[in-house]
């Protein structure tokens, strides 16, 4: 077997263990099964899969479940005991511990206290964020990736499942850009029919691998909006742009859809550090008429 090869069945082989954590994130970490699908030693699987994506499988579970009950806390009005056995706690003490220990507060206050609230109580994101919209021409940024289906908050196994095809193809560099599009909207759509695409930026001249959609993002002027926070918050971010920016920005939604672009990573940076841009396409401002000129109405109008 070729060195390339065995890269290629290496990262698949990673990759289905992170498909396998992604979908049952709130049943009990089975080391056991995790060696089974990644068809390797139960003494040396574990090492290869923290060698390939930087943290241990034990981070993995952790950071994806506590951003998962984050969703659930800033989204929805579970009750906290809910959410822990959704996220795969045995009980409040144990969730609430470890929610502390990776956002700084306990469950309830985050969702009393969170920066989502600010948005909802409508707080110009200028005074409770640091960031403004700004309006500008986006360059076209050409991607391979994979769709997803389902909630947003798990759009990750979709960015997790690309990176691993292009990382055996031995494409990713140092310049790599992750960016998702999302179709629908999560207030309008039911969860389980939700659409999105998520991507990492790849020149047009090399060739993907066939595994993988090419897609293209950009091309058209935006307003972007920098997110700070954890992505619980994007929902609400969402709701200010659109209720609050863009009906009084005087600028008209294209007939696009939002995407968003990751600028750190998750898996090293603390959840209030994360960057997030969000890209709201907009439309070509409609010509303005002359002072004085008037519109001719001709037959069939």
């Amino acid at each position: 077997m070729s060195a390339r090869r065995g890269r290629i069945d290496y990262h698949a082989r990673m990759a289905r263990v992170l498909a396998h954590v992604h979908e049952h994130l709130d049943a009990p970490l089975d080391l056991a099964r995790l060696a089974e699908l990644a068809h390797m030693s139960p003494f040396h699987w574990h090492r290869t899969y923290a060698a390939l994506y930087g943290e241990t499988i034990a981070a993995t579970v952790r950071r994806l479940r506590l951003q998962r009950a984050t969703g659930h806390l800033a989204n929805s009005a579970l009750p906290v005991a809910d959410i822990a056995r959704r996220c795969g706690y045995p009980n409040v003490q144990s969730f609430a511990r470890a929610f502390r220990e990776g956002y700084g507060c306990s469950p309830s206050a985050y969702r009393r206290q969170g920066a989502h609230q600010l948005f909802r109580a409508g707080t110009a994101p200028v005074l409770a964020a640091g960031y403004t919209v700004e309006v500008r021409e986006v360059a076209v940024v050409h991607l391979a990736g994979l769709d997803h289906h389902g909630s947003y908050m798990h759009v990750g196994q979709a960015f997790e499942a690309s990176f691993a095809h292009l990382s055996a193809a031995r494409l990713m560099r140092p310049d790599t850009r992750w960016l998702a599009v999302y179709f629908d909207d999560p207030d309008a759509v039911p969860e389980g029919q939700l659409h999105a695409r998520a991507g990492l930026s790849l020149p047009q001249h090399i060739a993907a691998p066939a595994s993988l959609t090419r897609f293209a993002l950009g091309g058209q002027p935006c307003a972007v909006l920098r997110h700070r926070g954890p992505y619980a918050t994007m929902r609400a971010a969402y709701a200010w742009l659109y209720g609050r920016w863009l009906v009084e920005s005087g600028h008209a939604a294209a007939d696009l859809p939002v995407f968003e672009e990751y600028l750190n990573n998750p898996r090293d940076t603390p959840p209030e550090a994360l960057l997030t841009d969000i890209f709201l396409p907009l439309a070509a401002p409609a010509p303005q008429e002359e002072p004085g000129s008037a519109i001719a109405i001709g037959p069939g109008h």
